[in-house]
């Protein structure tokens, strides 16, 4: 078997930045969220659907809503003589060391709130993307005693910010990765509140985190004036995970789009095949035992076919393989290039 070597000028690398739909009804945005009221009653995360989950048993939720205390207010202690030990603070601890990278540093939402003691966390599910969500492409509407319409400020960012999360970027009011125009009433910038952003965007590890204290205010600061039920008393956390739920329930119809994004590293190969070369086939049935060509005419006019290009490292050992869609005809007169694309 004959081989040639590669040259440096034979390896080119490129990038590619892949978008698709991220829900799986195939469509852009989603405006039918549904649960079930076993889900709503008793679960710490709340799972959200795009389809009736008791009728579609095999579906993976769309993503989960839950909801996080500093000091575990709005359910009830896991166990009754550890206080403060509540599913609402254990959510808390988990994001917060997952963003902030430590278990002391409290969210902060900019200016207004920027020790957060509680927040709202929209948790994307991990087989819905690849890689990452697509920053710009992130709208949510929520209703109550006002429509907002919240989306990442991705386009206004100048310089990336990044956390222990990966980017990060702050949740305003406006559409497709711009905040809108007006400024509501004493907020110091367009798409904020009194209370900072309204949130955080992390689309490395799909999460989205909403800032409640701003969702809180009423409508003439920029608000829906939710109600979140968040009493030491309070045994169902569903109370409040629902208050989230119904404010998304509310504006279906403008719904929840996002994208997901996928960098496809591609390494191209080019394989220059020239008149001299691989104009003799190694195939052995065509030699005669005395050493001879079966068919005389093909020692001074060979002909081969080429359908397979094979990469081997410098023993000789074969790392990848790859196939033509028609076999290329090659002799002395005819030289060849073939462009072989390995995507990672």
């Amino acid at each position: 078997m004959s081989f040639v070597s590669f040259n440096p000028e034979d390896f080119v690398v490129s990038a590619d930045s892949i978008t698709s739909v991220l829900w799986s009804s195939g469509n852009t945005t989603l405006t039918s969220y549904l649960t079930s009221s076993t889900a709503i009653t008793n679960n710490a995360y709340l799972p959200i659907y795009w389809r009736n989950p008791s009728v579609y048993s095999s579906d993976l939720p769309q993503f989960s809503i839950a909801y996080g205390q500093i000091d575990g207010s709005g359910s009830a202690p896991i166990n009754p003589s550890v206080t403060g030990n509540s599913p609402t603070r254990i959510t808390y601890g988990q994001f917060r060391t997952l963003v902030n990278g430590d278990e002391n540093t409290p969210f902060n939402f900019g200016v207004g709130n920027t020790i957060s003691s509680d927040l709202y966390v929209i948790n994307v599910n991990r087989t819905n993307y690849k890689e990452k969500l697509f920053p710009g492409t992130f709208n949510l509407a929520l209703s109550g005693s006002a429509l907002i319409n919240l989306t990442d400020n991705s386009n206004q960012v100048t310089t990336l910010t990044y956390c222990d999360a990966g980017r990060v970027f702050d949740i305003v009011s406006g559409s497709s990765g711009t905040a809108t125009t007006s400024i509501p009433i004493s907020s110091s910038a367009a798409g904020y509140t009194v209370s900072g952003s309204y949130g955080k965007f992390l689309p490395d590890v799909g999460l989205i985190l909403l800032n409640p204290r701003a969702l809180t205010l009423s409508a003439s600061q920029g608000g829906i004036g939710l109600n979140i039920p968040t009493s030491n008393t309070s045994v169902n956390l569903g109370n409040i995970n629902g208050a989230l739920y119904n404010a998304m329930t509310l504006a279906s119809a403008t719904g929840f789009s996002l994208n997901s994004e996928e960098t496809i590293t591609s390494d191209y190969i080019f394989v220059r095949i020239k008149n001299g070369d691989f104009n003799y086939t190694t195939n052995p049935s065509m030699i005669s035992g005395s050493g001879d060509f079966y068919y005389p005419v093909l020692v001074n006019n060979p002909r081969t076919y080429v359908t397979t290009v094979g990469m081997y490292n410098n023993s000789n050992e074969l790392l990848a393989v790859a196939k033509l869609s028609t076999p290329l005809a090659k002799d002395f007169t005819k030289e060849a290039l073939v462009r072989v694309k390995l995507d990672f």
